[in-house]
């Protein structure tokens, strides 16, 4: 006789619930896996094309070499999104222990990469700026188009330099007591810095430069398998997504209502010092 603890089993086929069954527990293990590889998907989808071009305009003298700052933050970002694939990759297989070991990587590799990215968007400004004041009259007036852009996208590069480390520390503070939170918070962290890669996306609509959501939009597209399988699977949304949506909420007002005014294009160049 079938028992609440023995469900019924036709043929070979489980009860159309979730909780127990094997699919149930793969999509648990894999999901995170799945999201940290679409975030190297999205991050190479976006910066070959633009490199290339980049690389192109450099070799055809068009625009100066890259900084060698612009090179340490392209192999920071990237190991990290290695990290993270292969740290949700142990998990799911099970090696917890080379998980936890490799995870002490991650506290070297998050300072560097803040420190860096506080450094390339000063670099970058400046080199804007000044090829913008140096610029012939012909050219001068599409350059200084082009500052008022990089003023823009400097509001989503400094969310992205406090919001990242923030929310990392909120997951890796989780780690060893919390499982759930810290696998969350990790990957939610690294969210933050998509809008680099999807903004470079050059088929995907947009509503740059008049607007910043088109980025809010698709970093909360790009988490939304786990977030939606949380959902379905648990009947609830974890406290993860919570925390995220109440520390990056007031952020993403503060961008949206400087964007593009009078007010942060007179302050952005005082900021970065010229």
């Amino acid at each position: 006789m079938a028992t609440i603890a023995q469900p019924v089993v036709y043929g070979e086929r489980r009860p159309d619930r979730l909780s127990g069954t094997p699919r149930a527990h793969a999509v648990d293990r894999w999901i995170y896996v799945f999201t940290a590889a679409s975030f190297i998907v999205i991050a190479l989808a976006g910066f070959i094309p633009s490199s290339l071009a980049k690389i192109a305009a450099v070799q055809a003298g068009e625009r100066p070499p890259f900084p060698l700052i612009l090179h340490m933050h392209a192999v920071l970002m990237g190991s990290f999104l290695l990290l993270l694939l292969a740290q949700t990759t142990l998990v799911a297989t099970g090696k917890c222990a080379l998980h936890r070991r490799l995870g002490l990587l991650a506290m070297v590799l998050a300072p560097a990469l803040v420190a860096v990215g506080f450094i390339l968007v000063p670099t970058v400004y400046h080199a804007v700026w000044t090829a913008a004041q140096a610029a012939p009259p012909a050219a001068r007036e599409q350059l200084q188009q082009l500052v008022l852009r990089v003023d823009n996208i400097m509001l989503l590069q400094l969310r992205v330099g406090f919001l990242f480390p923030l929310l990392l520390l909120i997951g890796l503070r989780a780690r060893g007591r919390e499982a759930g939170l810290h696998k969350r918070m990790m990957i939610l962290a690294t969210a933050m810095a998509l809008p680099a890669g999807i903004d470079r996306i050059p088929w995907l609509p947009t509503t740059l430069p008049g607007s910043p959501l088109a980025p809010d939009l698709y970093t909360l597209l790009a988490v939304s398998p786990m977030l939606v399988w949380d959902v379905v699977r648990n009947r609830s949304v974890h406290r993860a997504y919570w925390i995220w949506l109440a520390v990056s909420l007031p952020f993403a007002v503060v961008v949206h209502g400087l964007w593009d005014t009078a007010w942060w294009h007179a302050t952005a160049p005082r900021l970065m010092g010229v």
